[in-house]
């Protein structure tokens, strides 16, 4: 009597690999069809920049300066701050994106298929972060043009690229179980607010010391202040201290909670 034989491992990885790669395909052309979220969730962190920058940016700076007004100081403590509330904002974009294969039955379709169960999770999320990276060119390409400068060498600019990668991926494992979750698109991206508000409060647009006593810890004990604190040491040579390995395990433990979640929602049975 024969059993059936078990795929060895190299054809395990060369199946999840195909199939993860077809799911991004599949995710990337869906974005660049129904470009208007994408390009909605872009043009908020643009607004707030050139908000916080041109409207607020002499009263902030002269606050942050001790009295003595320069826009381009503020220039360069708003735009790191900003680059994370971009990837913040693309997270929605993620949940809605998998709330509507929920609701849709397109995620159940795809676990009655031979493919790798993997490969529909892992294409949602390296095709998110592609956008939230896409997404960050952009906004610090606005940045660049309103007068940001940096003189941080080639490894710190590589350091700074893979801390926003780091968050990203983070942060979208978080987004796809809170697609999952939800019932339809509009709780989706209810859920997903907290993403888009957390760097509002945070260290992005005033230090955390400047705030009011009550209000500092929720500034300071929450995953996008180290994150923003090192970005910020990386580009403009400021002190990071603690905050970079704390933004590592925030991110490592996000991820690992987020990915054990959105699994266990695609590995439920359909109701």
């Amino acid at each position: 009597m024969s059993t059936p034989l078990t795929p060895a491992r190299p054809a395990r990885i060369s199946l999840a690999v195909r199939d993860s790669s077809t799911m991004l395909r599949r995710n990337l052309l869906h974005a660049r069809r129904y470009p208007s979220m994408t390009l909605n969730l872009l043009l908020t962190p643009i607004m707030m920049l050139l908000l916080f920058v041109y409207v607020f940016g002499d009263v902030m700076s002269s606050g942050m300066g001790g009295g003595h007004a320069d826009r381009s100081e503020y220039i360069a403590y708003v735009v790191p701050g900003i680059l994370l509330m971009t990837i913040g904002g693309t997270l929605v974009g993620t949940a809605v994106s998998v709330a509507n294969d929920m609701a849709e039955g397109i995620t159940a379709r795809f676990r009655t298929m031979a493919i790798h169960r993997g490969s529909v999770l892992f294409g949602h999320v390296v095709g998110s972060v592609l956008q939230a990276i896409i997404s960050v060119v952009l906004v610090g390409a606005v940045g660049v043009a309103i007068g940001f400068r940096s003189d941080a060498g080639v490894l710190a600019w590589i350091a700074a690229f893979g801390l926003l990668a780091l968050v990203a991926l983070a942060f979208t494992w978080i987004a796809v179980g809170m697609g999952m979750a939800s019932p339809n698109a509009e709780a989706a991206s209810n859920n997903a607010m907290p993403l888009i508000l957390l760097p509002l409060i945070s260290s992005a647009f005033v230090p955390v010391d400047a705030m009011p006593g009550w209000f500092r810890p929720i500034a300071e004990y929450q995953p996008f202040t180290p994150a923003i604190e090192t970005l910020r040491g990386l580009l403009l040579g400021t002190e990071i201290g603690d905050n970079w390995w704390i933004t590592v395990v925030w991110c490592l433990a996000l991820a690992a909670l987020g990915y054990r979640w959105s699994k266990a929602r695609f590995d439920r049975d359909p109701k």
